[in-house]
């Protein structure tokens, strides 16, 4: 029928976000995603008009995922427990796979092929809502009371901390080292509780 789609969508959307995160955006093609999914490359190009459109698709799920998984770990009543427990989702999300997968979001911000503007756009909203998810925490009474350095400074440490872990965990494929500067960076970031 002339309008609906033939394939299931969540499981192809899925399929090719294995493909971008295994291979990044640039080195990703219409037939890679068509031969991981199954599906024909007429009809992602029906489907999705091009490779960017389909990315930013798949990084829109991606991207409510991840930010639905910090909140949730932020929401931790402790916040030296909620910060390391967001830092170790991440150490888990990109130590995944063999050869680890690495980050999605800094993997295409770092790749040449990927920088047009509606991908820069989603880039920057992510880590804007990470940056204002980190923020809130920080802001909250228990928090506040702690850090070392006002609430926006500190959740914008935070998120470039984590996003540099990435290169790190590439050079390293150390976990542990991860963990370890993490939670060097709280120590820094908040005073002893009282």
């Amino acid at each position: 029928m002339a309008g609906r789609r033939q394939f299931d969508e969540k499981a192809t959307l899925d399929r090719a976000l294995e493909v971008f995160w295994a291979k990044g955006y640039g080195a990703t093609s219409m037939q890679d995603i068509a031969t991981a999914s199954g599906v024909l490359r007429g009809s992602l190009y029906n489907a999705y008009q091009d490779k960017e459109t389909l990315f930013l698709h798949v990084f829109e799920d991606y991207a409510k995922q991840l930010l639905a998984e910090a909140a949730h770990l932020l929401a931790n009543p402790s916040i030296e427990r909620a910060l390391l427990d967001f830092f170790d989702f991440t150490f888990t999300s990109m130590t995944t796979g063999v050869p680890p997968r690495g980050c999605l979001t800094t993997k295409t911000a770092i790749d040449t092929r990927a920088g047009g503007e509606r991908i820069n756009a989603v880039l920057r909203d992510l880590l804007d809502d990470l940056e204002r998810l980190i923020r809130e925490r920080l802001s909250a009474d228990d928090a506040r009371a702690r850090l070392t350095i006002p609430p926006a400074e500190a959740a914008r440490v935070l998120v470039t901390m984590s996003r540099g872990n990435v290169i790190v965990e590439s050079v390293y494929q150390d976990p542990e080292r991860l963990r370890g500067t993490a939670a060097a960076l709280i120590g820094a970031l908040l005073s002893p509780a009282p």
